[in-house]
């Protein structure tokens, strides 16, 4: 019998879900402990849900890789916090209001109206041939088997595609540069780990992990534009968490899913909200305060999993701000669902430092919080030379410092703006440039990831400062 079938025959039978007292007082010492899938019903709300478990706190807490205490606290104080009936933990977002869902202008990419998901726009990678993976799914879904179609007594749910132009048989031109910069966004809050966030679907087994010798898997963030679910939490968003390597019942667990009726249809909330439910696949809760669940930031920075839908800049965070209430360190959590950090592409060094030619670009990553990346540029002509370092154009986590050494190893001349923000889609401040009079020799250009302000309340630290750039260095 399937798992779905299993659990709607409980439902039906009136069984009662998600396991509270293993013995009740007075009954035979050898009597057996309730299955967890027996001690609630259905589906159910935090509070509630802690005090049904309450006896079986490690066996639940366990069960989803977490302490104790985590867990008691997240049920207590996470309104969006949720238990299945099996006693698994996933999170309901709050929508927005139709204000907030106003679409940005995207930029223009794609040249014409496409039927299916083909072309440019479906064929991005960040991380080709990475064995995990991140699927940003546009085309529509039937969703069969999971503990949501469980949870709705719905089997299958056929989802929609993605569609603003009342036109679901194409992509127009507009709906295909969201996806790219939804993608663009989405792949910049990854970079620092060894996964290919793509809009090309994946083979299923490439998704799902069926044993922990299985080293391929990963997740789809399916991108729901109908009601099935959406209309009954009035909710941004759903995903499990800590499930991204869960092997054997992966695919019961899948997929993460964002609302377009939750979120709207515009880039900057898509990704924002697609990032935060893979961010709960992988292992990760909230970042609020005492008094608010999740947190909106201040000035232009907001983690990841808060609210950065208003800030130019998200980044993975620690609970360096003041009042928060989750001090788990996000790159540490992540790695140990089965994305680790990338390896690091240029040295740290001058005496490792990676040859940049006048002219060329190169294009990296800081993936650590202590990397930094040097590039030796031999100067054969004297004049003004100028090197310039870009953060990722969509969606930068990384603010750069850069340095100009000389052959020695000392600072010629250093860059590092302050950041800010043009708007909510637009970080400003990350890039840095130099420009100096140069003799013929070697020299050497250093991008470092810098944080801005106080991370207490106007700014961040270097924690979260890490992602893309590229390098250039020419006359000027």
């Amino acid at each position: 019998m399937s798992r779905f079938r299993r659990t709607a025959a409980l439902v039906s039978a009136g069984a009662v879900v998600f396991g509270a007292l293993a013995v009740a007082a007075g009954t035979q010492a050898d009597a057996q402990p309730t299955p967890l899938d027996q001690l609630i019903g259905r589906p159910t709300p935090g509070t509630a849900a802690l005090g049904k478990v309450q006896a079986r706190l490690a066996e639940v807490a366990q069960r989803n890789g977490l302490s104790e205490q985590k867990l008691r606290d997240t049920l207590a104080t996470d309104k969006t916090s949720w238990l299945d009936s099996d006693g698994r933990l996933f999170y309901k977002e709050p929508g927005l209001t139709d204000a907030q869902m106003v679409p940005e202008v995207s930029p223009r990419w794609a040249t014409e109206a496409v039927a299916a998901a083909e072309g440019p726009a479906f064929e991005l990678h960040s991380r080709p041939g990475a064995n995990q993976v991140i699927y940003l799914d546009f085309d529509g879904h039937s969703i069969t088997g999971t503990a949501w179609n469980a949870d709705k007594g719905i089997d299958p749910v056929n989802v929609s595609r993605y569609d603003t132009d009342g036109n679901p048989a194409s992509f127009g031109t507009a709906e295909q540069d969201v996806v790219r910069e939804v993608w663009a966004r989405v792949a910049e809050d990854y970079a620092a780990f060894d996964v290919d966030v793509t809009t090309q679907e994946p083979p299923q087994d490439a998704i799902n992990r069926t044993s922990t010798s299985d080293q391929q898997y990963g997740t789809r963030v399916l991108i729901d534009p109908d009601t099935w679910y959406q209309s009954g939490c009035g909710c941004g968003g759903v995903a499990y968490i800590g499930v991204y390597d869960n092997a054997g019942q992966h695919d019961y667990y899948q997929p993460a899913l964002v609302f377009t009726r939750g979120v709207g249809t515009g880039a900057k909330n898509l990704a924002e909200a697609a990032s935060h439910e893979a961010g709960h696949n992988v292992g990760l809760g909230h970042d609020g305060t005492s008094s608010v669940g999740y947190y909106q930031g201040h000035g232009a920075w907001a983690p990841i999993m808060g609210v950065g839908y208003y800030r130019g800049i998200s980044q993975w965070s620690k609970g360096e701000y003041s009042g928060a209430n989750n001090s788990e360190d996000d790159y540490s959590v992540i790695s140990s669902h089965g994305l680790a950090l990338r390896a690091d592409e240029a040295g740290d060094t001058t005496a490792a430092a990676v040859a940049l030619a006048v002219g060329a670009t190169a294009n990296g990553i800081i993936a650590a919080e202590s990397d930094t990346d040097v590039y030796r540029v031999d100067v054969a002509v004297a004049g003004s030379y100028t090197a310039t370092a870009g953060s990722a154009a969509f969606g930068g986590n990384l603010d750069i410092k850069l340095d100009l050494l000389n052959s020695a190893g000392a600072v010629v001349t250093s860059a590092d703006p302050a950041s800010g923000q043009t708007n909510a889609g637009t970080p400003t401040g990350l890039g840095a440039s130099v420009s100096s009079n140069l003799q013929p020799g070697t020299y050497y250009l250093r991008v470092d990831n810098v944080g801005y302000g106080d991370p207490l309340n106007t700014g961040y630290s270097t924690y979260g400062s890490r992602g893309a750039y590229t390098l250039a260095v020419n006359p000027s």
